[in-house]
């Protein structure tokens, strides 16, 4: 990538996944530690506050955030989460850990939406964006990859609490990269109005086909991800008999899935549109659960069954920035990337209780067969909800403005009459709910 700030932004946002990767791995071997064969239990309620974390304080940060210098808030929200994992070592109780994953989760929730709106203002080529959101895509895969395995190795040499230091480790870096990056300034145009801030992003969510049809696939995503991440531990340890190093190379399966999709998607979004390549990541993932539960009776097994389950996550996932740049302005788009990181996680806050509840209360197998349903149920949704038809230029009517409104001289005019054009369609004042196909 040539943009000079986007790559040290990169190499921030790299350095706090290797360090929040080695911290989820750490996380669930505490979890072990804690409470044995009922760890899940645990990690679904930690999981648990962190999807209320995101959910409640993201569009309040954003809306915040709009009058924020940007570097300032995402630097400070670095320290905080390094001095948060700093303390981590300590912890010796069930109760400490879901204090203390309060607080790291409240600084991400403020963190990640205003670092995800930031990069469509620095890479405005729709090439370089694409690019940009699968090299994210593969820095999030290392908290699957590299950090597994790195936790791995360190396993021989040192106890697990110490890879919570590295945690602390990758927020420094992190910060220190975020404040060598000439960051773009915000939009010059006045704010918008708070509520406008807190609620826009939502709106756009409900009255917009794809943004909603973007949410039933994060069901499914959701899903298929919380019976990886909150069962691993248990398949490996508990139903294999199987070592902690054990259990990071099967996260580390899993995320090699997940980088091999993000690798290929660039070329294959020139050819499929994002519905079909999300859709038919969902409908992996809805497959693999189906068939882990009656065929993840191996650690064999359940590795091949990991690292499909990454391909069909990472094909839900690293398209989504893309339907969210088409699907706002400038103006709104910090409240938009706030409320689809608060709505998808919504998702999350029901699949991970799901996954440890049931596998505590019943076993792995019947959590892979709750969670093949609730997958299938998003899959099922996103078909409904999302057009098929969703070109870039939607060509629609405005019969209630007047033949010679200067919004009519926008775009391209495919029809003879006169209150119709076609241009790429936001929710705006123009747009106030989402126009009939051009055909009708």
């Amino acid at each position: 990538m040539s943009n000079p700030a986007y790559r040290r932004l990169f190499i921030a946002q790299v350095s706090a996944l290797l360090g929040t990767g080695m911290a989820t791995v750490a996380l669930g071997l505490l979890a072990h530690d804690l409470a044995g064969a009922s760890a899940g239990e645990i990690l679904g309620a930690a999981l648990s506050i962190k999807m209320v974390a995101y959910i409640a304080v993201a569009p309040f940060a954003s809306a915040i955030a709009a009058r924020l210098p940007r570097k300032t808030l995402l630097v400070s929200l670095d320290v905080v989460r390094a001095g948060v994992a700093i303390t981590l070592p300590f912890v010796g109780a069930a109760w400490q850990v879901y204090a203390l994953m309060a607080g790291l989760y409240t600084a991400s929730a403020a963190f990640t939406p205003a670092f995800q709106a930031m990069i469509p203002d620095l890479l405005e080529d729709e090439g370089e964006y694409t690019k940009a959101l699968s090299l994210s895509r593969l820095a999030a895969d290392l908290e699957s990859v590299a950090s597994p395995v790195l936790a791995a190795l360190l396993l021989a040499f040192i106890s697990y609490n110490n890879l919570f230091l590295g945690t602390a480790l990758g927020f420094a870096l992190s910060a220190a990269f975020v404040i060598r990056a000439v960051l773009p300034r915000a939009s010059g145009a006045a704010p918008l109005p708070f509520m406008r801030r807190l609620t826009g992003g939502v709106r756009l969510f409900a009255l917009t086909p794809r943004l909603r049809g973007l949410l039933a696939v994060g069901l499914a995503t959701a899903a298929g991800g919380a019976m990886v991440f909150v069962n691993t531990v248990v398949l490996v340890q508990s139903s294999f008999g199987l070592s902690q190093q054990a259990t990071a190379w099967a996260l580390a399966a899993f995320g090699v899935g997940s980088m091999t999709a993000a690798l290929a998607l660039p070329k294959v979004l020139e050819r499929v549109t994002d519905r079909t390549a999300m859709i038919a990541g969902a409908a992996v993932m809805t497959g693999v659960l189906l068939l882990g539960a009656f065929a993840a009776t191996t650690y064999a097994i359940l590795i091949g069954l990991w690292i499909v389950m990454g391909f069909g996550y990472s094909l839900t996932i690293t398209p989504a920035g893309r339907a969210l740049r088409r699907s706002s302005t400038g103006a709104d788009r910090p409240s938009l990337f706030a409320a689809q990181f608060a709505l998808s996680h919504a998702c999350w806050l029901i699949a991970y209780p799901v996954a440890g509840l049931v596998s505590a209360e019943a076993d792995p197998r019947a959590a892979f067969l709750v969670l093949a349903a609730l997958c299938a149920v998003g899959v099922v949704l996103a078909l409904v909800v999302w057009p098929k038809y969703d070109p870039a230029n939607l060509a629609h009517a405005h019969d209630e403005l007047d033949a010679d409104h200067p919004h009519l001289a926008e775009g391209d005019r495919p029809h003879s009459r006169s209150r119709w054009h076609a241009h790429p369609v936001v929710i705006d004042d123009e747009h106030p709910r989402w126009p009939d196909r051009d055909d009708k």
